[in-house]
């Protein structure tokens, strides 16, 4: 029963966190697209690891965008303590997603092999 419970908060908190960055938040150094693509918290609920990822091709550009969200976590932890209806609200920990730019680079590397090419339409080489 606890593990669902768990589940539904983590999923109503990275649903209310996207929100409140992007409607709430008004930092100009949150330029680039971002998504909240995780939010786990711990079974005390005394803290949340919230995975943000960050869509940019200029690395400076990025990096300013998630420091200006992680300069951001004590206005998204008191919005979200509006927007909830828990007794305590864990303190927000942001880490940067790099799942996606892995996922890139494995693509690349897998298009990269040659399966079959010497074969002819038999399958014989």
């Amino acid at each position: 029963m606890k593990e669902k419970r768990e589940k539904r908060l983590n999923s109503e908190m990275q649903k209310l966190i996207y929100e409140i960055l992007t409607t709430k938040i008004k930092n100009p150094y949150i330029t680039e697209m971002f998504s909240v693509t995780d939010v786990s918290v711990t079974s005390d609920l005394e803290t949340a690891d919230v995975y943000i990822s960050v869509y940019s091709t200029n690395a400076d550009r990025k990096k300013a965008t998630f420091e200006a969200i992680f300069a951001s976590s004590s206005q998204v932890r008191y919005e979200l303590g509006k927007l909830m209806r828990i007794r305590y609200i864990p303190e927000l920990r942001f880490k940067m997603d790099n799942s996606s730019e892995y996922g890139e680079k494995i693509d690349k590397i897998i298009s990269g092999f040659t399966y079959g090419d010497n074969d002819d339409e038999n399958g014989n080489r």
